[in-house]
C-alpha cells in the first residue's frame, strides 16, 4: 500500500521528500488509467502551489493532496453532484465550511471527485460521467480481474478511488446511508462516519437534511483521526485500554444475512483473531432492526427529504436525471406530512430501545457489506439492468443505513487477505448516546 498521510508527513519533515515531490506523485497517480474516471475536475495549480507555500510543522495536513466530493462547495466551482441538470449553476462564491477547514489545515485540492448523481445509491455507477473501478488500497492493485472492473460503491465513489490509488490521502465525501463506508470497503481502504452533528453540512449539497453526514475517507485509521479532528474542529481522547477492557458485540440479527462466502470467510478470521488477542465479544440479537423495513416503508427520510429540494428541478428538467435517481427521489412525492412526522417520532423511539439494549458495549462489529463489489458491467446504466442494480444497492447499503437511522457513528476497516477481493468486513460502530460511555462515544 502507498504511504499513508502521517508517514509521509513524518518523511517530508524527516527531509527524505518533500511536499512538492509528493504532489507530483499524486498528480502522476490522478491523470494514469488507475483513477480514469474518478475525477470530474483536477486543479494541479492549486495542489502544488500549496505544496510550495505550506509549511509542515504548521499544519496537520501540511500541503497533502486531499479530493473533494462533487458535493461540496470550492470558491470559483461549479458544484454539480454528479449530474448534468446542474452544469450550468453559478460558481460557487465560498468554500463550504468543510473544505474552508481543510484549507486552513493546509490541504492541497487535488480536484473535485467523481460520485453517483445527487448522491443517492451505494454501487457507484453514473451515466453522465462514467463509473470508475474499484481499487484495492490494501494491497495496491486492481480489485479482481483487470479485464472485469468492478463497481467502486458510492455514493462517494470517486473519493474513494483517489484514496485507495494513493492520488488523495483524504477524500472529503458524504454519508447518508453508507455513502463513505461502502465505497471504502469495496476500495479496501478506511471510511469513518461521526455522528452527523459534529461536521457542518453547510455548503453540502443536500440529500436528507436528517441523514446527511460530512466525513471522509483515508487509507489507515490514524489518518481517520487527523481527518476528523480537522472537519469536527475537535480533539479525540484517544483510549488506552488494552483489548480485553473494550467489550464488543456481534449482531446476528439482519446484519449477517445473505453474506456470501467470501465475506462470511473474512469476517469469521477477523473475530478469531480479535478473540486471540483477548477481545471480549458477545453475539447478541438486537430484534429492533427487524422493525427498520417496516418503518421506512412510507419511502424514508431521504425520498421526502431529497424530492422537496429537488421538486423545481423536477418540474424543469426531469428527464436529464439519472432515471434510477429519479425513480428514488419520486417516492417522496407520495409522503403524507403525517407520515413523515410518523416516521420521525418512529425514529426516536426506536433510537431509544436500541441504545437501551446496547449499554455496556463499547462497540458493535459487523460486515460492512454483506456481499463483495458486483461487476460494473452488471449494474451499469440501462433498463436491462435495473432489477440486478437495485438488488445489489440494498444489499450494500443495509447494514450500513441501520447506523445512520441511530445516529451513530461508524468506521469500516479492511481485513482482506491478498488475493481475496476487497469488501471489508467487519467494521464497527459505536453510539452517540450510551449511557455512561457518552463521552467516550462522541466521535
Amino acid at each position: 500500500m502507498k504511504a499513508d498521510l502521517i508517514a509521509t508527513r513524518h518523511a517530508i519533515r524527516a527531509g527524505t521528500t518533500n511536499t512538492q515531490e509528493v504532489a507530483e506523485a499524486c498528480l502522476a497517480v490522478a491523470q494514469s488509467m488507475a483513477c480514469q474516471q474518478a475525477f470530474m475536475q483536477l486543479t494541479p495549480d492549486a495542489l502544488q502551489r500549496t505544496a510550495s507555500q505550506v509549511q509542515m510543522d504548521q499544519s496537520p495536513i501540511g500541503g497533502l493532496a486531499v479530493s473533494i466530493k462533487d458535493l461540496f462547495d470550492v470558491q470559483g466551482q461549479t458544484t454539480q453532484a454528479g449530474s448534468i441538470v446542474l452544469k450550468n449553476r453559478p460558481v460557487a462564491v465560498a468554500d463550504c465550511l468543510a473544505v474552508a477547514r481543510l484549507r486552513a489545515a493546509g490541504a492541497g485540492l487535488i480536484g473535485r471527485t467523481n460520485m453517483v448523481e445527487f448522491a443517492f445509491s451505494g454501487v457507484g455507477t453514473n451515466p453522465h460521467y462514467g463509473t470508475p473501478a474499484a481499487w484495492d488500497g490494501l494491497h495496491d492493485q486492481a480489485v479482481g480481474d483487470p479485464g472485469q472492473p468492478r463497481a467502486p460503491g458510492g455514493s462517494s465513489s470517486g473519493a474513494a478511488v483517489s484514496v485507495a490509488t494513493g492520488a488523495a490521502f483524504i477524500g472529503l465525501g458524504s454519508d447518508t446511508g453508507g455513502s463513505i463506508r461502502v465505497p471504502a470497503a469495496l476500495n479496501g481502504i478506511v471510511g469513518f462516519k461521526n455522528t452527523a452533528r459534529l461536521v457542518p453540512t453547510q455548503g453540502a449539497l443536500p440529500l436528507s437534511t436528517t441523514l446527511d453526514t460530512v466525513c471522509a475517507m483515508t487509507r489507515t485509521v490514524r489518518d481517520a483521526i487527523v481527518a476528523h479532528e480537522v472537519l469536527s474542529a475537535r480533539q479525540v481522547p484517544h483510549g488506552k485500554r488494552p483489548l480485553y477492557g473494550y467489550r464488543l458485540a456481534v449482531v446476528k440479527t439482519l446484519m449477517q444475512d445473505g453474506m456470501d462466502a467470501t465475506v462470511t470467510q473474512a469476517f469469521e478470521r477477523s473475530l478469531s483473531k480479535l478473540r486471540a488477542a483477548g477481545a471480549r465479544i458477545d453475539e447478541i440479537a438486537l430484534t429492533e432492526l427487524n422493525e427498520l423495513a417496516p418503518m421506512m416503508s412510507t419511502g424514508g427520510f431521504s425520498p421526502a427529504e431529497g424530492y422537496a429540494w429537488h421538486r423545481e428541478l423536477l418540474a424543469q428538467d426531469s428527464e436529464h436525471y439519472d432515471p434510477r435517481v429519479l425513480q428514488r427521489l419520486m417516492r417522496g412525492c407520495g409522503m403524507q406530512a403525517h407520515e413523515y412526522m410518523d416516521l420521525v417520532q418512529a425514529r426516536r423511539q426506536w433510537i431509544r430501545r436500541v441504545e437501551k439494549n446496547l449499554v455496556g458495549y463499547d462497540a458493535v462489529l459487523s460486515p460492512t457489506t454483506p456481499i463483495t463489489g458486483p461487476l460494473i458491467s452488471d449494474v451499469a446504466p440501462g433498463a436491462e439492468r435495473d432489477t440486478e442494480f437495485f438488488r445489489v444497492n440494498g444489499l450494500l447499503l443495509r447494514n450500513t443505513s441501520a447506523v445512520n437511522t441511530l445516529d451513530g457513528c461508524g468506521i469500516s476497516l479492511p481485513c482482506h487477505a491478498h488475493g481475496e477481493l476487497p469488501r471489508t468486513p467487519g467494521p464497527s460502530w459505536v453510539l452517540r448516546r450510551c449511557g455512561s460511555w457518552s463521552r467516550r462515544c462522541r466521535t
